[in-house]
């Protein structure tokens, strides 16, 4: 009797459609590669989920440990984030390990222009230019903005409003806007 029981209650379930592509479950390759943590973190960070892209950075770092790349990751979601100080320290860590990682110096002399050091952030920019050889334009406008806000004679250290805007250009790279 449970047997009989069994077969109509499996029955019920039945659809008496085939499996199709339509309705069956995907497949998965259990021999495929994995998506990197840091390809998704820099998905997420042109589609403006930062945070979601940090969390994708952290991923990376544990997988394929603390590069200048997944470095220079975090600290662009930091600076995405308003975390200037944590941005900072992880761009420098990240330019320690990689003197000529293009992204990181200039997210770093991005940050340093957001917190009024625009000396620094000057001499970032240009070296940010010079391993570039001047092909990325976010950089080249970055420098120029860094140059003139050291040589204009109306700035001052106490103008709490310093006009700055961060525009994204492409993958970790940030134009830095100015109403000089």
């Amino acid at each position: 009797m449970s047997a009989l029981l069994a077969v109509v209650l499996l029955g019920a379930c039945d659809t008496g459609r085939p499996l199709s592509a339509e309705n069956a479950a995907p497949a998965v390759d259990p021999h495929g590669n994995a998506v990197s943590g840091l390809d998704v973190g820099n998905q997420l960070m042109a589609a403006g989920e930062y945070e979601l892209a940090l969390k994708a950075y952290y991923r990376a770092a544990s997988e394929e440990g603390m590069t200048a790349d997944v470095l220079s990751g975090i600290g662009s979601a930091d600076l995405k984030l308003g975390r200037l100080g944590q941005a900072e320290m992880i761009l420098r860590r990240a330019l320690e390990m990689d003197p000529r990682n293009v992204p990181a110096l200039n997210n770093l002399g991005v940050v340093l222009m957001e917190e009024g050091k625009t000396g620094e952030a000057r001499r970032v920019f240009e070296q940010a230019f010079a391993y570039d050889s001047g092909a990325s334009d976010a950089i080249r406008e970055n420098l120029r903005l860094a140059i003139a806000k050291t040589e204009s004679t109306a700035y001052t250290e106490t103008n709490e409003d310093n006009g700055f805007s961060l525009v994204r250009k492409g993958q970790g790279e940030y134009l830095l806007l100015t109403d000089l």
